[in-house]
């Protein structure tokens, strides 16, 4: 596969995933900002933990 051929095919399926997608109602777009943030303060909370536990034993 040449490289004109490998473009042809990445246009085509990049139009086909364009076609499919839809824009998120509100409802959706919430939820997902509730779980993204979500995700983030866990992964925050883990963080300060490591980091205080690191502190106690003095490293």
């Amino acid at each position: 596969m040449n490289v004109q051929e490998s473009f042809n095919k990445f246009v085509k399926d990049s139009k086909r995933v364009l076609k499919v997608s839809k824009k998120p109602d509100k409802q959706e777009y919430f939820e997902l900002a509730k779980v993204t943030s979500l995700g983030v303060v866990i992964v925050g909370v883990i963080g300060f933990v490591v980091f205080l536990l690191g502190a106690l034993i003095g490293l």
